[in-house]
């Protein structure tokens, strides 16, 4: 029997899969960890303790329950939080903790100079997408320009996946999907990382090579056997960023397609045949040659009903406060009794690529109550999902297929409220945990096991959730106003910004 292990790194825990050649599922394990956040607009991880140290606890826990025999494990592929920065030594050991991805504000200055010098035009036609919280190039910026001493110290400079991959295999390799995050460093037309603005930020040769997701990068060391429990010498794809694993899982593979991923944030892919190149986007080559996708994703979805939970709902139990909270809140009508909410807790990322921005709660009466106010949460994700397909719209991508996947899809407000304020309505599949099927699954595609179509096979169709069409008029009304309460208030949430960070400092 040929079996395929896949591990996910996310913000919040680390999930794993052992699968056979079926796709049917013989373990699982979840790891949980804490997202870092030292100051307002950093968010960091432990490398060695919730990258590699979630691997292993994973791998291992896999092996025991399953009691498969790791020779039979045919290959491994990772997945994970992306695009991050992590600059190691000599030796492969990091030093810092690794900065996270569009969630981490912390290069703001590095954005607008790098932008300034470089020309917001020629990024668009050079990289197929401008500078955000979301680049890592400005990052590394930041680690020369706030920390020398470490960036002199940096011989390679890695996002998640490749960390563990390095881990596993002690070779460096980054996927095209994971090193199109890295701009200005990759043009996307040679493929290939690129000299042409790398020029006071990084040698390009502390860089990985780069290799399509489903390459094999190396096989399982000596040394990372002991550690998870792994035969030596079994195949290691190269894997990707956790949410293009997603993607996958649930059979986002022709173009036209659309992955809406609810985790801590919503995630967006689209696959398209050709590159998209807007500001308000983000592009990478596909995971596999030939195909691209258009990308986009908001700062706090998922994060902000955590948010919610932690300080709103302390009377409820940790295990049961989120679906209490989707009881409580169903409780409330759509519209939330005349509530808007912007959810930019963190920033905000596309469209609007906006750091400073914050969240808002408007339109509180003393007659609200914490139903509303968590209904209006919900559908300002809602609001912020239809700004985004708004966007693809505008740039004649509409989406064909919403394909959903994740935690969230177990949350019957917030799968409602994205469609009913959309419009669209959303495949929800059998299994929706996702990246790390989704590794499983191109671990098997990588080495001959499988191929893209048996993923309908993996993963099967459920249900549908479709918009309800007598809310419509009210979401209209209600998007009209989300719009514009940003558009009036963001010189005021950037002079917060500005308050904030001198409070800081």
């Amino acid at each position: 029997m040929a079996y395929f292990l896949g591990v996910d790194i996310g913000t919040f825990e680390s999930k794993g899969v052992l699968v056979d050649g079926t796709g049917r599922i013989v373990a699982q394990a979840v790891s949980p960890h804490k997202m870092i956040v030292p100051r307002p607009g950093w968010a960091e991880h432990r490398a060695e303790e919730d990258w590699w140290g979630d691997t292993v606890t994973i791998t291992r826990r896999l092996l025991a329950d399953s009691g498969v025999d790791p020779s039979e494990i045919k290959a491994v592929a990772a997945s994970a939080i992306g695009p991050c920065m992590l600059p190691l030594d000599a030796d492969g050991k990091p030093l810092m903790n690794g900065v996270l991805y569009g969630v981490d504000t912390r290069a703001t200055a590095e954005i607008e100079s790098l932008t300034q010098t470089i020309g917001a035009e020629t990024l668009l036609s050079r990289c197929n997408s401008g500078l955000t919280s979301q680049s890592v190039g400005p990052k590394i910026l930041w680690l020369k320009n706030n920390r020398p001493e470490l960036y002199a110290e940096a011989r390679m400079f890695v996002s998640a996946t490749p960390y563990i991959t390095f881990r596993l295999t002690g070779q460096y390799a980054m996927d095209h999907f994971t090193a199109a995050g890295f701009t200005p460093l990759y043009d996307p037309a040679r493929q290939a990382w690129s000299p042409d603005f790398a020029d006071g930020i990084v040698d390009l040769a502390h860089l990985p090579k780069l290799l399509w997701s489903s390459e094999v990068a190396g096989t399982v060391t000596a040394q990372a056997a002991a550690e998870t429990g792994l035969a030596v010498g079994t195949p290691v794809v190269c894997g990707t960023i956790d949410a293009a694993a997603e993607a996958l899982s649930v059979g986002v593979t022709e173009p036209g397609d659309m992955m809406v991923m609810y985790g801590s944030t919503i995630f967006i892919i689209q696959i398209t045949k050709e590159q998209v190149g807007d500001p308000r986007l983000w592009y990478a080559p596909w995971l596999f040659e030939g195909l691209h996708a258009s990308q986009a994703g908001l700062a706090t979805s998922g994060t902000l009903t955590r948010w919610f939970a932690d300080q709103l709902a302390r009377d409820i139990a940790p295990a049961e406060v989120m679906p209490a909270m989707a009881l409580e809140g169903a409780t409330s009508p759509p519209g939330a009794k005349g509530l808007i909410v912007l959810p930019y807790f963190s920033g905000e990322r596309t469209p609007i690529h906006d750091p400073r921005a914050k969240g808002v709660i408007f339109g509180l009466d003393l007659t609200h109550t914490r139903a509303d106010v968590y209904r209006g949460a919900i559908e300002g994700i809602g609001y912020a999902f239809r700004h985004i397909v708004e966007t693809y719209d505008a740039v004649g991508h509409s989406p064909k297929r919403l394909i959903a996947v994740g935690g969230g899809t177990k949350n019957a407000v917030w799968l409602g409220a994205v469609s009913d304020i959309s419009g669209h309505p959303q495949v929800i599949r059998e299994v929706t945990t996702g990246a790390s099927l989704g590794d499983a699954f191109l671990a098997a595609v990588a080495t001959g096991h499988a191929q893209l179509s048996d993923i309908e096979h993996w993963n099967k169709t459920a249900r549908l959730q479709e918009p309800r069409t007598d809310s419509k008029p009210l979401y209209d009304r209600g998007f009209g106003i989300y719009k514009r309460l940003y558009g009036q208030t963001k010189d005021l949430m950037a002079e917060l910004s500005d308050i904030g960070s001198a409070s800081d400092s």
